[in-house]
């Protein structure tokens, strides 16, 4: 066993990714399971693509070509090989804007030029940042563009012709409504009936035939009703493929065709990066837990659709996004592999050039009603609730209206100009407050103090009266410089005309190194000086203040002041802390798990260690970790415990009940059973202590074992003894687990897998133990798949 540090190291050999391109010549072999996924995904993507296309007013032949370039080039090139491109609903505003705008040869060549942008941003590495972008913007921007879609389908629906604008299709309907073709709705009816009915099918039987999609099972069905009563509808009409239209050279004002350059790439970028980190929740939550499959590579996904873009814009198709319909229909059919993705491009590349017959005879009605429901569906009432909850609905509701009145691109912009001035209320949301406590003035400030408070925070220092005592009582995490030299400022005038000022945390604890402490005629410029300040980090505009400074030494104080008052016990303070600040957050979330009981996906077991913060370090919140602490972390053998069966009691719970799927022990550095355990003399009397420390014996023969190789850390030996029995006691109790047989049993059937963790403390960094090495955390994740770390750590 060796411990591995974070830092790359040039020697150490590349591990290729299961589902990466192959540096060498490789057969392409799919697996069962991806064929079967490929098929369910085709018999959706074609439809749909053939839907996308009609709304745009595209050559309909262009809504397939995009879905075979989709999957054969986003799908062997991107970074997310679970999702599924293509055209999407999301961009039918966007494209149908340009072709009637351009013509349809420039459109195609914006797409090229989109697709050249998009790989521009991959080499850039700036994937990630279109994550910042808020989800009520997302959410909203999704919300408009199917609002707009399904406003234009419906004139089709109702046997009509579309405006050109959402506006325009909202007045004209009631004259549509009054014209309305009666084939046209019973194809239509038929098709929306059959779209929300067919998920809904009770039974077994129902079960067994909701295996079919719901859209392909539609539109067929509308089809085959037209072709048995003989219905006159307009129908699909599939161009020959040698009259097929090119790209052309860009024709029009340039300030127009970059702009189309910008909004392509902007939509189709931000919807293909939130669905690849959407199918990555959703491959987390199979039963599985995606064993085998990496995690999305966002830059890489980003350049895999720069290239569909370009190649689908060259061949004359739509511009390719990934997509949340299909790619959940992949994950959910089992697909383990991109070959799925590839594989459904392929058959519509053979639909696309044997089932031309077939194709032809879908009724544009059937069609138009599948593109409606999709868009009505994109106004998500969970997205709703979700940006309620988190108080930005004026962010979603501007977003909706803008892309529904203006623009996709300009809606986006309004909705980043509210989201911006909503985050600089909050920023802003600063409560002062002042009171007279039987001569003493107390001025308290909640919230954070920016150079947006300024003003509020220096009027009502001026209103304090000259030479009064004074307590300025700060609750809260940030304090930028503007706000720092208005109370520096104001609190050395105060001083100067015989006021005492004194500045406290939210328990009455005095803040050393605070403007307040200054001396009279110190530069007001200068910070002080660190052994003026032995307790800086108790400072309110630290950004990390979760622990209470009034447990630490006071510094010193001056002869004329009176030391500072505490204003009541520690833990009831914290406590009020949580309920005025914490409570208010986590409430509807403990709601839940009140209702819905615990399932957390792993039990954790680590030592006492008050230095150890279990959901710091694993960035976990209720509910995720089933966590037991003992000192030393031990894990005592089974049948050894001597009527302390707590920790057996712990591991029965969490394995058989609440079926955690892996179990994790944590050692960590400085450990002080550890140090106990190799200064045990033989003849110390047998306390509690000591008897506990008795299953730490193990791992002190381990560590003096010929038969085993030490553990490593960074590629090093340990720096002493105790971080070596630090390391080599999370191994032990990993051999101790195993022989418990709800454990045993759990591994043979491959539900369950061991990690080893070893967190230093004075580094705050953390370690993964595996099968031959335990490497750098971050490290990990960014060279090794965590499938394959989970297996060496099971083996």
């Amino acid at each position: 066993m060796t411990l591995c540090t974070p830092a790359r190291t040039p020697n150490r050999p590349r591990v290729q990714r299961p589902h990466s391109p192959p540096g060498g010549a490789r057969r392409f072999r799919p697996a069962g399971a991806d064929v079967s996924a490929s098929i369910a995904v085709f018999l959706i993507a074609l439809p749909l693509s053939l839907g996308i296309a009609l709304a745009t007013g595209a050559p309909l032949q262009a809504g397939l070509v995009a879905a075979a370039v989709g999957g054969l080039v986003a799908g062997r090139l991107g970074g997310s090989p679970l999702q599924v491109s293509g055209p999407a609903a999301g961009l039918t505003v966007v494209t149908a804007e340009l072709i009637q705008r351009y013509g349809w040869r420039t459109t195609c060549a914006i797409t090229v030029l989109a697709g050249l942008a998009q790989l521009a941003l991959a080499a850039l590495r700036v994937a990630r940042s279109a994550l910042m972008v808020s989800p009520a913007i997302v959410h909203g921007m999704v919300a408009g563009i199917g609002v707009t879609i399904a406003l234009a389908q419906l004139h089709i629906v109702l046997g009509g012709t579309p405006q050109s604008s959402a506006v325009d299709n909202a007045l004209g309907l009631p004259a549509q409504l009054a014209d309305a073709r009666p084939a046209a709705l019973v194809i239509s009816g038929l098709t929306v009936a059959v779209l929300l009915g067919w998920p809904r099918l009770p039974g077994r039987v129902g079960r067994f035939l909701r295996k079919a999609p719901a859209a392909l099972v539609g539109v067929g069905g509308a089809t085959l009703l037209a072709l048995a009563a003989g219905l006159t509808v307009p129908r699909v009409d599939l161009p020959s493929w040698s009259s097929h239209a090119l790209p052309g050279l860009p024709d029009g004002p340039v300030l127009g065709i970059a702009t189309g350059v910008l909004t392509i790439t902007l939509v189709t970028s931000v919807q293909s990066l939130l669905s690849a980190v959407a199918v990555d929740k959703l491959v987390a939550a199979r039963p599985d837990r995606g064993k085998g499959i990496p995690r999305s590579a966002l830059d890489r996904e980003l350049a895999g659709q720069g290239a569909a873009n370009m190649v689908s814009g060259a061949l004359g198709g739509l511009p390719v996004a990934g997509v949340a319909v299909r790619s959940v229909a992949n994950v959910s059919a089992g697909a383990v592999s991109r070959a799925s993705t590839m594989l459904h491009g392929l058959w519509i590349v053979l639909a696309a050039l044997l089932l031309v017959p077939a194709i032809d005879l879908i009724p544009l009605a059937a069609l138009a009603a599948l593109v409606m429901v999709v868009g009505i569906q994109m106004v998500s009432i969970t997205h709703i609730r979700t940006v309620t909850r988190h108080r930005e609905v004026a962010v979603y509701a501007v977003t909706v209206t803008g892309v529904v009145l203006v623009g996709v691109l300009e809606g986006v912009a309004l909705g980043i100009a509210v989201a911006v001035a909503v985050a600089m209320h909050r920023l802003a949301r600063t409560r002062i407050t002042r009171e007279d406590r039987e001569g003493r003035q107390l001025l308290r400030v909640r919230g954070q103090l920016t150079f947006l408070a300024v003003p509020r925070l220096s009027r009502a220092l001026h209103q304090i009266p000259a030479g009064s005592e004074v307590t300025v009582e700060l609750d809260g995490s940030f304090m930028d410089h503007a706000a720092y030299e208005t109370l520096n400022d104001w609190t050395a005038g105060h001083r100067a005309h015989g006021g005492v000022v004194e500045l406290t945390g939210p328990t009455g604890g005095r803040i050393a190194g605070s403007p307040a402490d200054r001396a009279p005629g110190e530069e007001s410029g200068t910070s002080p000086a660190p052994e003026a300040s032995p307790h800086a980090c108790c400072r309110p505009w630290t950004p990390w203040h979760n622990h209470q400074c009034a447990e630490r030494p006071a510094p010193p104080v001056a002869p004329a002041e009176e030391p500072p008052v505490r204003t009541g016990h520690q833990l009831a303070h914290g406590i009020g802390k949580f309920q005025r600040n914490t409570a208010p957050l986590v409430r509807d979330e403990l709601a839940r798990l009140a209702r819905e009981g615990q399932t957390p996906s792993q039990l954790f077991l680590t030592c006492a260690d008050s230095r150890l913060v279990t959901s710091m370090i694993t960035s976990s919140g209720p509910g995720d970790l089933f966590t037991v602490r003992n000192v030393g972390n031990l894990v005592p053998p089974p049948g050894e415990e001597s009527g302390d069966d707590s920790v057996a009691a712990a591991i029965e719970y969490a394995v058989d009940v609440l079926r955690v799927q892996s179990i994790t022990v944590c050692g960590h550095s400085g450990c002080g059973a550890m140090q106990a355990l190799l200064g045990a003399g033989p003849d110390e009397p047998a306390t509690p202590l000591r008897r506990w420390l008795r299953h730490g014996r193990p791992s002190l023969e381990r560590m003096a074992s010929r038969r085993h190789v030490w553990a490593r850390i960074s590629g090093r030996l340990p720096a002493d003894a105790v971080e070596q029995l630090c390391l080599t006691n999370v191994v032990q109790q990993l051999e101790h687990l195993r022989a418990y047989e709800s454990v045993a049993r759990r591994l043979a059937d491959g539900s369950l897998t061991l990690h080893g963790m070893y967190f230093h403390v004075g580094e705050a960094q953390a370690y993964l133990l595996s099968g031959d090495e335990v490497r750098g955390y971050d490290d990990v994740f960014d060279s090794v798949p965590p499938a394959v770390l989970a297996a060496k750590a099971a083996s």
